[in-house]
């Protein structure tokens, strides 16, 4: 019974003990990829139909902004956003709604919450419901309207501030 080669990495004393055979396969299974089982199968995915109805949604809402026709907003090119700023900015305009904290409040959403991570709600969502507003859909807080004033600059100084500061509570 030849040993598993991950499992199995003799000495060179051990292998002088042994016999011809072994050695050559002691020798083998030092130098040869270790690789002890064949190749996986590929698992077939069993699809649903509430998994296809994620799926849909979730191509549906990809193509939200595309199809009411709004492009994202974009900063000025090679703008490097500043935390410090981000927080003046986001004090003025979003504290307000969103918390002096980040917790939020009677009137907004906390940013300091797994919902708001850059994988979940990127820096363009941002952009977006800063210029076009956003309508509702993890909160009971009501429709969040287009916060005019506020330039596309200026929301990747607050986009910054924000990701920091859950960066610090360990949201990411």
């Amino acid at each position: 019974m030849v040993p598993d080669a991950l499992e199995f990495r003799p000495s060179l004393a051990r292998c002088q003990q042994v016999s011809a055979r072994e050695r050559a396969t002691a020798w083998l299974l030092l130098i040869a990829p270790a690789r002890s089982r064949p190749p996986r199968r590929k698992r077939k995915v069993k699809v649903n139909k509430s998994s296809s109805a994620v799926f849909a949604v979730l191509a549906l809402m990809g193509s939200v902004a595309a199809a009411q026709g709004w492009q994202v907003p974009k900063p000025t090119p090679g703008l490097m956003p500043n935390p410090a700023l981000g927080k003046k900015l986001y004090e003025k305009n979003c504290a307000s709604c969103h918390g002096a904290a980040l917790k939020g409040s009677m009137q907004g959403p906390p940013f300091l919450h797994p919902y708001y991570v850059s994988s979940h709600h990127s820096d363009a969502a941002f952009q977006l419901a800063v210029k076009n507003g956003v309508q509702a859909h993890h909160w009971k807080f009501g429709n969040m309207k287009p916060v005019p004033g506020v330039t596309p600059d200026d929301v990747a100084h607050i986009t910054a501030y924000v990701r920091a500061k859950q960066r610090q509570a360990g949201i990411e």
